[in-house]
């Protein structure tokens, strides 16, 4: 019995085995580390994806409750920026005072955010109300001001004269800087 194989057969049998040998050896030898890599990665991804997610929400919560504060506090901020101006300060509120004066008080060693005035004035008046309605302008003006106790209140016969001191809170430091190295310009 003669077994009749031609030479095509044997030529496509060797090279479907060489095949079947190639493919098992790059499936063992590349696929199935890559594989094991794969899944590791994608646990990682997973876990990166989870915390990008949860950094996204904290970022948008922090940036809706900026916005919220902002549009509640535009009064605030932009009294915040203004230059504060002891003319335009005594010449607003004047009307309360028969006598307002504003001078600087040098602290600039202790208080570097904010300057500090000492108010002094003098009013003919039998009880301080004028001074409660000065207080509200103050809350009103375009200003941060803190006005520091005490309120010192001495009698002159009809005259009532006051003496405080204020703290003019205003971001003058960057202002400053940007002003003096423009004008060098």
């Amino acid at each position: 019995m003669k077994i009749n194989i031609s030479r095509q057969h044997i030529y496509l049998m060797a090279l479907s085995f060489f095949l079947f040998i190639f493919v098992l050896v790059f499936s063992f030898g590349v696929l199935i580390p890559q594989g094991k890599e794969y899944r590791i990665k994608r646990v990682e991804l997973k876990k990166l994806s989870k915390e990008l997610r949860a950094y996204k929400n904290l970022h948008s919560e922090t940036a809706q409750t900026l916005q919220d504060l902002r549009s509640k506090n535009r009064s605030i901020i932009t009294a915040f920026d203004a230059t504060f101006n002891p003319e335009r300060f005594e010449k607003q509120n004047k009307q309360y005072f028969s006598s307002l004066k504003v001078k600087e008080v040098d602290f600039s060693k202790v208080e570097d955010q904010f300057a500090i005035y000492e108010v002094n004035t003098t009013s003919e008046i039998s009880s301080p109300t004028n001074f409660y309605k000065f207080l509200d302008a103050v809350n009103k003006s375009d200003w941060m001001i803190e006005v520091n106790f005490p309120i010192d209140f001495k009698r002159d016969g009809e005259m009532i004269k006051s003496s405080f001191k204020m703290k003019v809170y205003c971001n003058n430091n960057d202002t400053n800087a940007t002003a003096s190295s423009s004008e060098a310009k």
